[in-house]
């Protein structure tokens, strides 16, 4: 690069090659990741273009504003059905931040994005909010999902059980990284009995700073569906395709990240999601109807301040001695072992179809069971139940001690685990909690078809 004039990482730019091509952008810093080889624009469309140190004749500031330039373009974005705002008289609602991409807002001088730490921000990042909710912004912490551990569970939960027990609002919605967002769904639908109102978590597959973000419209939905919804207890909000039309709400134990960077990563599994939100519309998918899913009490009024019941209870401890372990072809039984040797309370098994591991696994897990570790079976199949009653390999581990969970996914049963091991007095209390449906985490029937990606025509 033979010219660079007065330049820092934020500006905006005019960027020319040897060969006459020229290119604008914010100038976006150099990590310790990133090679010297190579200059990165970040273009006015939300995409990052990297241009060969070698190929750079000048870089010069220019005077353009890509906050101006964004905030013109606010309205091309595609949004759910506003409708008109009265922002006062508006259901209230809580927004829990526990990070991720979701509520986050561009940092122009960067061309980055940080965290949203105040409503206003909120509103600013995504002002469709202002037609459907006053918001109350709660930030806990700004981590990574997978940073988060179990007692960052034990955190989000009594946090939300104050926001229950103050009677003010209608919903409560928890932004949340989408790597281990259904681990924590199902962790909160365990330590939150009986809510009276919904609680939402949402996630962003692609960030604000990308033309395909998701961020916005899944708050915009996560918000609609807890205000609207009929239903009580823990649910994630995300896209129910890869297009920009509807929101598909999971129950909080019955879901999965299916995919690593589609909109629509998140599905249910052996059912169909809840309801859908489309054009600022709640649709309950029929099925449920006759669920026992607990329903929002009937005088429980817009403002939230009455109908609270008198049941609601937390708890919020967990115990992350549980081990989740995978069977393949080759994989050391002595393992077992070592997580008997470490302290582990629990051990979850993935084992393959309906619920098999390898013989030569036997011995250990009979000497983990003697010690008091419980051992418990789902399968590695995302679709479908455990049946370990057809062959004699699942006969006998049964035999062994070992506890088939039906058709209750392995992220859900680890969780599960952690709950039941912190929350049970012994050994046979805790393998009943296990085996109870205590969150619509096992169901008494499995669907004819082998996955329910198509939903109910209107």
């Amino acid at each position: 690069m033979n010219d660079k004039k007065n330049v820092s990482p934020g500006d905006w730019v005019v960027l020319t090659t040897h060969s006459g091509d020229t290119f604008q952008g914010t100038l976006m810093p150099r990590y310790a990741s990133m090679d010297k080889k190579h200059v990165v624009l970040k273009l006015k469309s939300g995409y990052n273009l990297g241009i060969a140190s070698s190929k750079v004749m000048s870089v010069c500031k220019s005077d353009y504003n890509l906050e101006s330039a964004a905030n013109s373009a606010e309205s091309a974005k595609p949004r759910l059905q506003k409708r008109k705002e009265n922002i006062q008289s508006a259901p209230k609602i809580a927004l829990i931040g526990t990070g991720g991409t979701i509520a986050s807002k561009v940092d122009y001088r960067t061309g980055g994005v940080s965290a949203a730490l105040s409503a206003s921000e909120i509103y600013n990042a995504v002002p469709e909010l202002r037609k459907y909710a006053s918001i109350d912004a709660d930030f806990m912490f700004n981590e990574y999902s997978e940073n988060l551990e179990p007692h960052h569970w034990t955190q989000i939960s009594n946090r939300i059980a104050e926001k229950v027990r103050s009677r003010v609002y209608r919903g409560i919605v928890v932004s949340h990284g989408t790597d281990t967002m259904h681990y924590t769904a199902a962790a909160l639908s365990f330590a939150l009995h009986n809510l009276p109102i919904p609680v939402v978590l949402v996630g962003s597959q692609r960030s604000s700073d990308r033309p395909s973000s998701d961020g916005a419209l899944n708050l915009i939905g996560a918000t609609i569906f807890s205000i609207e919804s009929p239903y009580n207890g823990v649910f994630i909000a995300m896209h129910g395709s890869t297009s920009d039309d509807f929101i598909s709400c999971h129950l909080g134990t019955r879901v999965r990240k299916n995919h690593t960077s589609r909109r629509d990563a998140f599905e249910s599994i052996d059912r169909l999601p809840i309801a859908t939100v489309n054009n600022g519309v709640v649709k309950i998918q029929s099925q449920f109807v006759k669920m026992d899913i607990p329903k929002r009490p009937n005088n429980y009024d817009a403002s939230g301040s009455e109908g609270l019941e008198n049941n609601f209870e937390v708890e919020s401890k967990f115990d992350p001695r549980v081990t989740l372990l995978k069977y393949y072809p080759g994989l050391d039984p002595n393992l077992i072992a070592y997580a008997v040797k470490t302290g582990c309370r629990a051990i979850v098994l993935e084992g393959t179809g309906l619920g098999h591991v390898g013989r030569k696994f036997f011995p250990q897990i009979a000497k983990a069971i003697k010690s008091g570790v419980l051992i418990f079976m789902t399968s590695q199949c995302i679709w479908g139940r455990t049946n370990m009653k057809v062959y004699d390999t699942g006969r006998d581990l049964i035999e062994l001690g070992v506890v088939p969970l039906e058709d209750m996914t392995p992220e859900t049963a680890v969780a599960k685990a952690m709950w039941v091991i912190a929350n049970s007095h012994d050994s046979v209390e805790a393998v009943s909690m296990m085996e109870r449906n205590i969150a619509n985490e096992i169901s008494s029937t499995s669907p004819v078809n082998r996955r329910m990606l198509n939903y109910e025509e209107d």
